[in-house]
């Protein structure tokens, strides 16, 4: 199983980034996709989640309206578009599997089995 996330980097303030998870070795559609992030200091937040399942998308408040998260059943692959960064969105960003559907969007725990490496976003000018 691999979780390969990709498209960090450093951005100024307002600016827009998009960040992939590309996905391979386990059974694509019976997994949701969440994006989580953790900054220095601070507790891990999920910030988004997709399920091609129940076709459900979760967005944590402190990003609903800058975040948009896709996936690309055909590659594998899941997007998180960012814009109007802040510098509080700094962090190291990770994508994870989570079992079928997306926990969070129904206020249940969600369960990561996967994980790959995160990618380093730094909103900074």
């Amino acid at each position: 199983v691999q979780l390969q996330a990709s498209g960090g980097g450093l951005v100024q303030p307002g600016g827009s980034l998009r960040l992939s998870c590309a996905a391979s070795g386990f059974t694509w559609d019976l997994y949701a996709i969440a994006w989580l992030r953790q900054a220095p200091g601070k507790e891990r937040e999920e910030v988004a989640c997709i399920s091609s399942r129940d076709g459900r998308i979760y967005y944590a408040d402190s990003v609903k309206g800058r975040f948009t998260i896709s996936r690309d059943n055909a590659k594998n692959t899941v997007y998180l578009q960012i814009t109007s960064l802040k510098p509080e969105d700094t962090a190291i960003y990770y994508c994870a599997t989570d079992r079928g559907v997306c926990g969070a969007a129904y206020g249940v725990e969600p369960v990561y089995d996967y994980w790959g490496k995160g990618t380093l976003v730094t909103v900074s000018s």
